[in-house]
């Protein structure tokens, strides 16, 4: 516009983006006529409107004639110009087009089958990781048949026996079929293996079964545990000494009870993250447990019935020692049991030489121990009884009658009998687990003033 010729029509304001065609005309009305006329009068805003209009436009076509050989010289040259680019772009294009074409004749379409490949062999490598775990599993499974199989017998005829050794091999196998069923990261052996029904059938119908029958015969055979000889050897007992278990019969018995002590602690249940430091064997830990509150429960049912009948005392008391001195052995026995190789285990490994140090000291009758807050199982024992059997003694006092009056004129003579019993049943069995050992009468000397407290204190009350 600077070449323009002067004009009074202001160019700029036209040609400024932020025009306004209602605020340019409500000024050019407000600039002819007062607000306050009524009517307005419009026809000189629209006259100038008009004029412009004109104006522009004839300035506009003298521009346009002026200039029209340079426009279209250089609207011909923009055109010429637009041509050569848009014939090398098709050039170009069409090189590109080709290449895509190549590319995906020889890659996408390559990829895509090799794509399907890959899925088949992938599909196929999972097929036979589950196929041999199956087999695997199958195989454990036959196993852990023939293992219950030797555990319900062994021999023929007469020498048919139970092959206790037999549970500690079928616990081992149970724990084998128990680790490739448990995944603790995707991609591992025994991923959607429980999604086969042959697997689950197998699971329901024999591996949980015999689970449930080795645990039964385990428990079983803890609760029968039993070495002392003081009841068999007994001349009221009616049987004469020769009676007495002999040394292969109580080898058997520490073999037994080691079998199914090594059977709860390897069944015992384990999380992804237990380790060895962690581990509690609880299933052990329980069994043994039940095995002393049984103890327990029948040494004071037979120990009250007693009091209260003096003539029976010695037989009672010398059943209690019997029961100590099989708690005693059991111990003796839990001390000599080191934990075995766990499979399902791991050892977070040794921090200044301490997991090894543990790992030498280990046995099973330190967890045991601890669950009871106890140093000895035979201590255990007797505090135990004593604490509960001084409520029963001064029941049969507070009762009075003969029982009462018997009781209190022998209490000499009980309190002797006690203390034996104490000293007697504290001592370690004679047989296979009491060789090379020696038990000091005088070790027990608090146990025994204990339980003759227990009873001497309530009848004197």
């Amino acid at each position: 516009m600077a070449d323009a010729e002067p004009s009074y029509i202001d160019y700029e304001a036209f040609l400024d983006p932020s025009f306004s065609a209602t605020a340019f005309a409500n000024t050019l009305v407000l600039s002819t006529n007062n607000p306050s006329d009524t009517p307005l009068d419009l026809s000189t805003p629209l006259s100038r409107v008009l004029f412009d209009v004109q104006e522009i436009d004839t300035h506009i076509d003298a521009l346009t004639t002026k200039s029209a050989l340079p426009l279209l010289e250089y609207t011909k040259d923009n055109a010429e110009s637009s041509g050569r680019i848009l014939q090398e772009v098709e050039g170009q294009v069409a090189s590109l087009t080709e290449s895509y074409k190549t590319l995906e004749r020889e890659v996408i379409e390559r990829y895509e089958v090799a794509e399907q490949v890959r899925l088949t062999a992938e599909r196929l490598c999972q097929t036979v990781k589950i196929g041999r775990a199956v087999a695997r599993y199958l195989m454990l499974g036959r196993q852990l048949e023939v293992q219950m199989a030797e555990l319900s017998s062994t021999g023929a005829g007469a020498a048919k026996r139970e092959d206790h050794r037999a549970m500690v091999r079928s616990s081992n196998t149970l724990l084998s079929l128990r680790q490739i069923l448990t995944v603790s990261r995707p991609g591992e052996e025994g991923e959607d293996l429980d999604r086969i029904h042959a697997i689950t059938t197998l699971k329901n119908e024999l591996v949980v079964p015999a689970e449930r029958n080795i645990l039964s015969r385990a428990q079983q055979v803890v609760k029968e545990f039993s070495m002392s000889s003081l009841l068999s050897s007994n001349p009221s007992s009616g049987q004469s000494s020769n009676a007495a278990s002999t040394y292969a019969q109580t080898e058997d018995t520490k073999s037994r009870t080691t079998s199914a002590l090594l059977t709860l602690y390897l069944l015992s249940p384990t999380s992804v993250d237990t380790t060895i430091e962690n581990f509690q064997p609880n299933l052990l830990i329980n069994v043994l447990q039940d095995y002393l509150q049984t103890a327990l429960k029948s040494s004071l049912a037979a120990l009250s019935r007693a009091l209260a009948t003096l003539p029976s005392l010695d037989r009672a008391l010398l059943e209690i020692s019997a029961r100590c001195q099989n708690i005693v052995a059991l111990e003796t026995l839990l001390e000599s049991i080191k934990p075995p190789v766990h499979p399902l285990l791991e050892s977070l490994g040794p921090v200044n030489g301490k997991s090894s140090e543990n790992a030498k000291s280990a046995n099973f009758l330190r967890p045991l121990l601890q669950s009871l807050d106890t140093s000895s199982l035979p201590s255990y024992f007797w505090r135990s009884l004593a604490s509960n059997l001084s409520p029963r003694v001064q029941e049969i006092m507070h009762r009075g009658g003969v029982s009462a009056r018997t009781l209190r004129s022998n209490k000499d003579r009980v309190r002797d009998a006690v203390r034996e019993c104490v000293n007697r049943g504290s001592q370690l069995p004679v047989g296979p687990l009491s060789r090379g050992k020696t038990v000091m009468a005088g070790n027990w000397e608090r146990e025994a003033a204990v339980m003759v407290g227990s009873i001497i204190g309530a009848i004197g009350r």
